[in-house]
């Protein structure tokens, strides 16, 4: 195990490294972010860049934290997934390389695309804590 790793698995809890670091995910309606109402940024929870801001999110009924644009295109980072026997687009944070979930093509307008993205990639910096 390289030191790089060893540091992620002090620094996350097994399920976070599972998903961040090995490509997991959270069965659908299970993280914490799903159904959170609050306002703020939700930020990588691997380094802590923004990625993605609550007037964004809305309930796409998948069961995951849902988001019709990032924060910034810069932040993130787009791969094609062609695991499981189909094609996807893994979204990755640019800054660390932590898998946070998909994007497809069936989101809501302006964008039209759904950044179906774990909780457990993600923590919540409320409006409240960054003003």
């Amino acid at each position: 195990m390289s030191d790089q790793d060893k540091n992620w698995k002090e620094k996350l809890s097994p399920e976070e490294y599972r998903i961040c670091r090995e490509k997991g995910t959270e069965p659908a309606f299970t993280g914490c972010y799903w159904d959170e109402k609050k306002s703020g940024q939700y930020l990588c929870k691997c380094c802590g860049e923004a990625l993605f801001d609550s007037a964004t999110k809305y309930d796409s009924g998948s069961g995951w934290p849902s988001f019709y644009q990032p924060l910034s295109s810069e932040n993130i980072k787009e791969i094609t997934d062609s695991s499981f026997g189909m094609a996807r687009t893994e979204v990755v944070c640019r800054s660390c390389g932590s898998h946070l979930g998909h994007v497809f093509a069936d989101g809501p307008q302006p964008t039209g695309l759904r950044y179906c993205i774990n909780s457990a990639s993600l923590s919540l910096q409320a409006s409240d804590e960054h003003e």
